[in-house]
Formats: C-alpha cells, sequence, structure tokens
C-alpha cells in the first residue's frame, strides 16, 4: 500500500514538473515574440503568409500532376481493354479459344504495364489467364483449372458499359478494367485487365515534391534572416513610432518623438511630429465651431412647429423637441435612452411596431402614417425617415417627425359641409325660377295677368335671393373669420307666404294643395328673411 502510494507522488510530481517546463518555454516563446516591432512581425507573418501560399500552390499543383497522371492511366487501361475486347469479341462467340489465346498474349509482350488478362465466360468462369490459364495444355488432358472470378457489382447493373477501378498492392497500385464482351446482343463474359501505373510519372511527382521542400526551406531560412537584421537595425525607431501613434489614437495630440535618426526612418518621424502639431492646432481651432454648431441645430429642433424625435439604431429616443412631449405629454420627463415604442401611447406602438421594425432592418427608407389619438380625438401625422451615415451604407437612426393636423381636418370638413348646403341653397332658387318661368313661356296664353304678374314677381325674388347666396358664398373671409348675421324687425308671415308662392306651382303640378293658417295677432320677430326661407 505503501510503494502504491509513493507511485503515485512521484508519478504527480513527474506530471507537474512537465506542466511547469511547458508554461515555461510558452512564457519565454511569447516574451521572445514580443521583443520584436510590429514591422520585424508584420514581415513575419506577410513572409508566412506568402510561403505557406506558394507551398500550398506547388503542392495543389502536384496533387493536379498525380491526378492527371491517375486519368491518364485509368484512360489508358480503359482504351486497352476496349481494344482488347474488340478483337477477340468474335472469336469468343465462335469458340477459337487458340486465337483467343494468341491474340491474349501479343497483348500481354506487348505491354509492360499490363499485370493480368482473364476471359470469363457467361457464368463468371475463368475461361483464359495471363499469367494463369484455364486452357489445358495437351488436348488429352485431364486437368484444367476451374476458377470463377467475382466481378464487381456495379458491372452487373450496367453490363454494356466498361467498369474501372483501382486498388493498391503490395507492389503498387493497379488499375482494373472489366469489359463485358456482348456479340449480336448476346452477353458472352467478361474481360479483365490490370494495369499498373506509369514510373515516368511517379518519379515526375516525386521530383517535384523535392523542389517544393527545398524551396519553403529556402524561403524560411531568407524569413529568419530578414527578421534577425530587422530587429538589429530599426527596432527602436518602430517602437517609438508605435508608442506615437497609440498616444495619438487616444486624443493626446501633444505627443512627440525625440529620437535623432537619418535618412527614410528620421525623415517619417519628423512627419509624425509635424502631424502631431497640425492635429494639436486643429483639433483647438474647431472644438468652438462645433459646439456652436451643435447649439445652433439643438435650437433650431427646439423651435420646430412640428415634433422632432430622433432614435438611435436600437429605436432608443436620444433626442425630443419641446412640440412632441407637448403632443404626448411627455412635459417634465427624462426620455433619452427609453424604447420609443414604450413611451407613446398602446394604440400607436402596436401600429408603429412594424413600421419602425422595417426601417431598423433597412426593408424601407421612409413611411408616413396618420392616425387619430385621444379624447376629444386629434390628427397626428407621423414621418419616419432613415438616418445613414456619410457613405449612406450604416443606419445611424431614425428621425421622427410629428405634425397635428387636427386644425386642417376639421377645416376640410367643415369646408365639404358648406359646399354641401351651398350646393343646395343655389339648387333651389334656380329651380324656382325655372319652373315659374318654363310656366310662362309655355302657358302664357291662358294664364290670367294678375297669375303672370304673380309669377314673374315670384322669378324676380327668387333671383334676388340667389344674388344674395351667390354672395355669401364669394365672401368665404367672412366665413372663416365667423360670418355675423344681420337681424331686423320683420313679419313672419310675409315668410310663409313667400315660400308657399315659391312651391305653389310645383305642388300643383303634382296635385298637391298648399295652405297656409297663421294667427292675426302674431307680432313681430327678430330675425333674417333670406335664412328663414332657406329653414322654410
Amino acid at each position: 500500500m505503501v510503494n502504491t502510494d509513493n507511485r503515485e507522488s512521484i508519478k504527480n510530481n513527474i506530471n507537474d514538473n512537465k506542466d511547469i517546463n511547458f508554461n515555461y518555454w510558452i512564457n519565454g516563446l511569447l516574451s521572445w515574440w514580443s521583443g520584436f516591432s510590429l514591422r520585424t512581425k508584420l514581415l513575419a507573418i506577410a513572409t508566412l503568409v506568402v510561403s505557406l501560399l506558394m507551398t500550398g500552390i506547388t503542392f495543389f499543383a502536384l496533387n493536379s500532376i498525380q491526378r492527371d497522371a491517375g486519368m491518364n492511366d485509368t484512360r489508358y487501361a480503359r482504351d486497352l481493354g476496349l481494344l482488347l475486347s474488340g478483337n477477340v469479341t468474335e472469336l469468343v462467340a465462335n469458340n477459337q479459344k487458340k486465337e483467343i489465346s494468341n491474340v491474349a498474349e501479343k497483348f500481354w509482350r506487348s505491354s509492360r504495364n499490363l499485370r493480368y488478362i482473364f476471359f470469363t465466360d457467361a457464368e463468371d468462369i475463368v475461361q483464359l489467364g495471363i499469367p494463369i490459364s484455364a486452357t489445358p495444355t495437351s488436348s488429352d488432358s485431364q486437368f484444367q483449372l476451374t476458377r470463377k472470378l467475382k466481378l464487381p457489382s456495379e458491372l452487373k447493373k450496367r453490363p454494356q458499359f466498361p467498369l474501372v477501378r483501382q486498388h493498391a498492392t503490395p507492389q503498387g497500385q493497379v488499375t482494373d478494367v472489366f469489359v463485358p464482351m456482348l456479340w449480336k446482343g448476346k452477353y458472352l463474359g467478361t474481360l479483365a485487365l490490370g494495369v499498373t501505373p506509369n514510373k515516368k510519372a511517379l518519379a515526375s511527382a516525386a521530383l517535384t515534391r523535392e523542389v517544393t521542400i527545398a524551396v519553403f526551406i529556402s524561403i524560411w531560412v531568407l524569413v529568419i534572416l530578414g527578421a534577425v537584421f530587422n530587429a538589429l537595425t530599426i527596432t527602436r525607431p518602430v517602437r517609438e513610432l508605435v508608442r506615437g501613434v497609440r498616444e495619438i489614437s487616444r486624443g493626446n495630440f501633444k505627443s512627440r518623438i525625440s529620437l535623432p535618426m537619418t535618412g527614410d526612418l528620421g525623415e517619417l518621424l519628423n512627419g509624425f511630429n509635424r502631424m502631431a502639431t497640425q492635429l494639436e492646432n486643429y483639433d483647438e481651432a474647431n472644438i468652438e465651431e462645433l459646439k456652436a454648431a451643435q447649439i445652433k441645430q439643438q435650437s433650431l429642433i427646439a423651435t420646430m412647429a412640428d415634433g422632432a424625435i430622433l432614435l438611435d439604431s436600437q429605436g432608443k429616443i436620444v433626442l425630443t423637441n419641446p412640440t412632441a412631449k407637448r403632443l404626448f405629454r411627455w412635459e417634465g420627463r427624462f426620455l433619452e435612452g427609453k424604447h420609443f415604442l414604450n413611451e407613446i401611447p398602446e394604440i400607436l406602438s402596436n401600429d408603429l411596431h412594424t413600421n419602425i421594425g422595417s426601417i431598423l432592418n433597412r426593408e424601407k427608407e421612409k413611411d408616413d402614417l396618420r392616425f387619430s389619438l385621444g379624447e376629444p380625438a386629434r390628427t397626428l401625422r407621423i414621418v419616419l425617415q432613415s438616418v445613414l451615415d456619410t457613405n449612406k451604407v450604416e443606419l445611424k437612426g431614425i428621425a421622427v417627425t410629428i405634425q397635428d393636423l387636427t386644425r386642417e381636418v376639421e377645416l376640410n370638413a367643415a369646408q365639404n359641409r358648406f359646399i354641401s348646403n351651398v350646393s343646395h341653397e343655389l339648387r333651389t332658387p334656380l329651380f324656382n325660377i325655372k319652373s315659374y318661368v318654363e310656366t310662362l313661356h309655355d302657358l302664357k296664353d291662358q294664364l290670367s295677368d294678375e297669375e303672370q304678374i304673380e309669377f314673374l314677381g315670384i322669378a324676380n325674388s327668387e333671383t334676388d335671393r340667389l344674388t344674395r347666396l351667390v354672395n355669401d358664398v364669394l365672401d368665404l373671409s367672412r366665413l372663416e373669420s365667423g360670418k355675423i348675421v344681420q337681424l331686423e324687425q320683420m313679419d313672419i308671415k310675409s315668410a310663409i307666404e313667400q315660400t308657399l308662392r315659391n312651391y305653389r306651382l310645383n305642388a300643383s303640378e303634382k296635385n298637391v294643395s298648399l295652405a297656409h293658417d297663421i294667427e292675426e295677432t302674431i307680432p313681430p320677430i327678430l330675425g333674417n328673411f333670406d335664412l328663414l326661407l332657406q329653414v322654410f
């Protein structure tokens, strides 16, 4: 038990030592890498990328060469199988085994790349094979090699096409070709060939691989030499320049580099100092202008008659003017940073949710909506406009403009009612004038002098009434400013009798009798004669 504990303790100590050594080497490597300048690191990384790229291209070319060599071997093996099949198919059909053996022997001797040739019958039994033959050596031989060749299943699915495949052997890659032998539509058997790859192509591929490795090693030697030279010559100036750039990026335009250098590096450091001076002067000169422009912009937004709200790219409120606060009753509330849809009435939020989402998702650039809100109802027009950066690419936010159209809607409704009423009032005297004038024209001889005078009087009074109505229509300014109706003492009986006279002719044509029953003791009233006629 004690020995087991000791072994476990020793094992743990060994693992701890390995971890300490590994961490020591990692920290040493990181410290060594941080000692190089930015330019050295960029040079090393760029060279590494280029070397890896060139090596990848070379290996890709090597693989292409090897793939082309394999395709050439495959194509060569297939063509060889088709050629041999074309020469022996007729012989197989006629069962001329000796001639088949002679042709196969010639093919075998004429090509150094052939590994084997097999002929099978329709039952896949080997009938002839080189270098192993199933043909008896003499006519009286009682022994014959009988062997069934296991053909690929793909060949039986497509017996009219040759099948080519490759497999690895201890002696190297071998390309197998299986050619079905068909004679007048009848399947006679299969011709099987084995072809070895071209040795010259393999040697060329090996040479290309060796050249690639040599080029890779040469490039890395140059990288190391260049890094050493760079570290010994320009490390300090580049470090100082990096430090100065970092200070400038933080907004410290007073940063300068005081390092005596000549040549291109000295000119670069002097140029950096001049740039820092110009930035410092520019920063001091433009801060006040930027503040003044910001104040002007805020004042302009604050004095707008329409409501204005600025949202960021998340739909949160950045800026609101007093008009918008009044329309949404936001007076005295701090809204910056809050979601716009959460601060407006729910009914309006539900309607605007889809439209604001479309603009934030860049599906639309602008949208225009109208809503009725509150009690009494107010009509609001809300315009949504996307705000893009100077390059018109990135969405910075949404500008929301709110217009209160309640007064305009009311005026439009009043105008429509006014036009409808005027049309009706103008139609009535015109109809009366036309009725009495047509009667005078058609029944002139049948009417008495009293009736003619009465009809002309009615037409004349209706003409005067029509004139007064037209004058009222033309006087729109008095209507909009609140027209004062002139009232005077009048007898209501005269207005009623005038109305009956105006419509008596139209009523008689429809067999309607008009009559009135007015008390004689009705006193005068304070009214307007024309408006009473409109009412009656």
